[in-house]
């Protein structure tokens, strides 16, 4: 081989090199700490990151926020697990421990804590809880970690008993008493404010995003509510990743931007203070 191609083959080879560590660079810029992070959200909780993503304080960051709303839990979780969605901000650590059981393939990992907030029965009919007839019949959400916060709900309000071994994901099938003869129908959690209009719906038990989406204050207009406690861990709301991005740095600044004083009293002005702002380890839900 003459000298002239050896040079030439060396600098091929130099500039393929280059190309080779420029795509890892790039993959891994994308894949493990992308700037531009795209979140999935519904109802006030993408009003929130819309608000976010617009302060001078993410672009200090250096991240860029894209929000992108969906109406379905259930396809936004799907989509986050795929990798399609990069973080959602929707979700209770109930829902999300609801999703990874049911799910076979794709799992998701919680990145941070945002807020707790009540859960409220609701009626269009009934002023108090003690006016609901025996025989009634009360709408609750048809995925298992709101339907079982409801019926703990409705144990609190005094109107059924559950039986010792009711858990996180238990349904109506873990009535220990029914003392009112209640009939239970389920409902899509989007629902929720329509279907108290209804005649034939004594109450409903509507989580407070969707509450706030149908003009309704859980602290002002349900017949009762959750008394909120920071304690109650499964019902705490959080951001989440596919589990194989829960360490992503970037994403993890989605969380100090989320508890900055600008955006809680945002929130707190925004949403009538039916958000309360909980900061917590990760650990303090899976202990």
């Amino acid at each position: 081989m003459s000298k002239t191609k050896k040079w030439i083959s060396l600098i091929i080879v130099i500039i393929f090199a280059f190309i080779a560590i420029f795509l890892v660079r790039n993959q891994t810029s994308s894949g493990n700490d992308k700037n531009e992070i795209t979140i999935g959200s519904i109802g006030s909780d993408a009003q929130i990151w819309n608000y976010i993503a617009k302060l001078p304080e993410t672009k200090q960051k250096g991240i860029k926020i894209k929000v992108k709303n969906f109406t379905d839990g259930v396809s936004l979780n799907t989509s986050t697990a795929q990798g399609k969605i990069d973080v959602n901000a929707f979700q209770s650590y109930a829902y999300l421990a609801a999703y990874n059981k049911s799910s076979t393939k794709n799992k998701l990992g919680v990145i941070g804590t945002t807020y707790l907030e009540p859960m409220g029965i609701y009626s269009s009919q009934y002023k108090k809880i003690s006016e609901i007839p025996d025989g009634a019949t009360i709408a609750i959400v048809n995925n298992a970690a709101n339907t079982a916060r409801g019926l703990r709900l409705l144990e609190k309000a005094g109107l059924i008993t559950l039986k010792s071994s009711f858990g996180s994901l238990s349904g109506i099938n873990e009535i220990k008493s029914n003392p009112h003869d209640f009939k239970f129908k389920e409902i899509d959690d989007t629902t929720g404010p329509r279907v108290i209009k209804d005649n034939t719906i004594a109450a409903a038990l509507i989580g407070n995003t969707v509450a706030l989406e149908g003009k309704l204050n859980v602290l002002k207009d349900s017949l009762y509510h959750e008394k909120i406690d920071q304690s109650t861990k499964d019902n705490i709301n959080i951001l989440a990743t596919a589990k194989k991005n829960q360490s992503n740095k970037n994403f993890k600044k989605l969380i100090s931007l989320y508890h900055s004083k600008k955006v809680q009293k945002y929130i707190r002005d925004k949403f009538d203070g039916t958000k309360l702002e909980v900061q917590k380890p990760v650990t303090y839900l899976t202990k």
